[in-house]
């Protein structure tokens, strides 16, 4: 029994020591951490401005791309900033719990080495993704379509890129699995429509009411600014089976494409139906067969 008090004595005194020595020191570090991991994160956002003004000051690109693409490096930054310190405070808490951390970086050294021959898949991602940033390819925010999935850019990272497509879904690529992609919002957009009408209509006509209602819209004070060019009418573009369709193309900022000819075929059906053009669409005659009694009754009646 009294070596069992001793036990807990002896065990007491080595906590109570350790509380006094070592515990206050782990939470300083901790403290210090944390206020590191802020006093980053407030620095990056202060230079945010100033860097931006930097990159648009004689820049031929507008500040919204340069302020996609900044936004993207920051992120990054943030990221390999906040994993950094996390690996410093690790270290330092390690050695005053008393291990002994060289052997633990030559050892990591030696790990690493082997890891990089068994996740070559790994070390892809990330070269892969060091170019995709370098090259400014895709940002936060753009909409784009990797290899057959499209999406808005959720997120860029050194391994991996995240979209949300239009659901709601939220899809991951691997940046070292990436075929090919397609950026639909770069630096500018485009609306394209096929426009079909009657083949008995004049077609000057009907492109002078198209580019009508495209000047209307470009004035208009809600749409206009996302318009940065005047419609241009490409002409009769195919001679279909029922109708001539005649393509135009709105150029717009990135993301307004969609917005933008949502609105221009509200308007233009209605100029259509105020100047009597018609629109051709499929009709469908159903045939019952045999005449059914019911309907030859009411057909005599």
């Amino acid at each position: 029994m009294e070596s069992y008090q001793e036990m807990v004595r002896e065990y007491s005194d080595i906590i109570v020591q350790w509380s006094i020595s070592t515990l206050p020191m782990i939470i300083l570090i901790c403290i210090i951490s944390w206020v590191a991991i802020r006093l980053s994160r407030s620095v990056i956002s202060r230079l945010y401005p100033i860097v931006l003004k930097n990159m648009t000051h004689g820049s031929s690109s507008n500040e919204g791309e340069e302020e996609k693409r900044l936004e993207t490096l920051l992120g990054i930054l943030k990221s390999l900033v906040k994993v950094g310190i996390f690996a410093i405070a690790g270290m330092l808490i390690l050695k005053e719990v008393g291990v002994d951390i060289a052997p633990l970086i030559a050892g990591a050294g030696i790990i690493g080495l082997g890891l990089g021959f068994g996740s070559q898949e790994l070390v892809r991602d990330f070269i892969s993704g060091f170019f995709i940033l370098m090259e400014n390819h895709i940002r936060k925010g753009d909409v784009v379509n990797i290899n057959g999935t499209g999406g808005l850019v959720q997120q860029v990272g050194l391994r991996t890129i995240v979209l949300r497509d239009v659901s709601g879904v939220v899809h991951v690529f691997q940046n070292g699995k990436i075929n090919s992609f397609s950026n639909l919002t770069k630096e500018w957009s485009a609306a394209v429509l096929t426009i079909g009408v009657a083949y008995k209509e004049d077609l000057d006509a009907v492109m002078d009411v198209m580019r009508t209602v495209g000047e209307e819209l470009a004035e208009d004070e809600e749409f206009g600014p996302a318009i940065l060019e005047p419609i241009e009418i490409m002409g009769v573009d195919n001679f279909g089976d029922s109708a001539i369709d005649i393509r135009l193309r709105i150029k717009t900022r990135p993301i307004e494409q969609w917005k933008t000819a949502r609105e221009y075929r509200r308007r233009l059906k209605r100029a259509f139906d105020e100047h009597n053009i018609e629109i051709p669409f499929p009709h469908r005659t159903v045939y019952w067969g045999s005449e059914i009694e019911s309907l030859k009754i009411a057909n005599e009646s």
